[in-house]
């Protein structure tokens, strides 16, 4: 009899963030199968057990959950942020799809979370409050060339963009290189929220102009969202300024 396979969104950070749904998932499920600070933030009980592994390694981690389900244990994957968003749930429908035919017996849950992009929103304002995109910038499942071509026509349509893994270690230019595309696009004074940690202790939210954005700005707990041309800025005496994009848009300018 094939077991139960849950993956779960653990928010940006904040156990105040964990919604009762995962809360309720994670309590229900005896094997954890996750990127180490992840699992780590679980608390799990001795009747719990915790297999962690790297945060690259998301293919493999899908497939030894759905083994461990498909013997009939009730599994979890757990994903930080919401794991639709980048994350766990995209991995285990792809394990699933290439799988052999018992996976796809497995009762699979997904337990939504708080994406980084909303947190991140709540701190500035409401800088998603018209249409909005998120792209990834990593490059190590898809070509640069694909991303820079997003940017572009995201920016171009007027949607306000939120950037997921901005810049790492092993990726140093990307950042800059994004900025340049926006550049080329945006209006120097279109609004840029870098928001870090959302939500947790070291949270570190900052609002500039486009023209003033820069790569050291952020790291790989960074969100940034990059403003569209209705983007504003409510400045306030003493108070962390208010970022807003109206409910309504006016159209290409020509």
């Amino acid at each position: 009899m094939s077991g139960r396979l849950t993956i779960i969104g653990l928010g940006p950070g904040n156990v105040e963030q964990v919604t009762p749904e995962a809360s309720r998932a994670v309590a229900e499920a005896t094997f954890f199968y996750g990127y180490k600070p992840y699992v780590d933030r679980l608390g799990l009980r001795d009747d719990q057990q915790a297999i962690t592994s790297d945060n690259r390694e998301e293919l493999t981690r899908a497939q030894e959950a759905l083994e461990k389900a498909a013997q009939g244990y009730h599994v979890a994957v757990v994903s930080g942020g919401d794991p639709g968003v980048f994350a766990m749930a995209a991995a285990v429908c792809e394990a699933i799809e290439a799988g052999p035919d018992e996976w796809r017996g497995i009762e699979l849950g997904i337990v939504p979370g708080v994406t980084a992009m909303l947190a991140v929103a709540a701190r500035a304002g409401a800088p998603l409050g018209h249409d909005f995109c998120a792209i990834s910038l990593s490059d190590n499942l898809k070509p640069w060339d694909l991303i820079e071509l997003r940017l572009l026509a995201a920016a171009g349509a007027g949607f306000v963009i939120a950037l997921y893994n901005p810049i790492s270690k092993a990726r140093p230019w990307q950042l800059g290189r994004a900025f340049e595309c926006l550049t080329a696009v945006l209006p120097g004074t279109t609004p840029v929220v870098f928001g870090r940690a959302a939500g947790r202790p070291d949270e570190r939210i900052r609002t500039c102009l486009l023209a003033d954005a820069s790569p050291d700005m952020a790291d790989m707990a960074t969100c940034i969202i990059v403003g569209s041309p209705e983007t504003r800025i409510i400045r306030r005496e003493g108070q962390a300024p208010l970022v807003y994009t109206p409910r309504s848009a006016t159209g290409p300018r020509r």
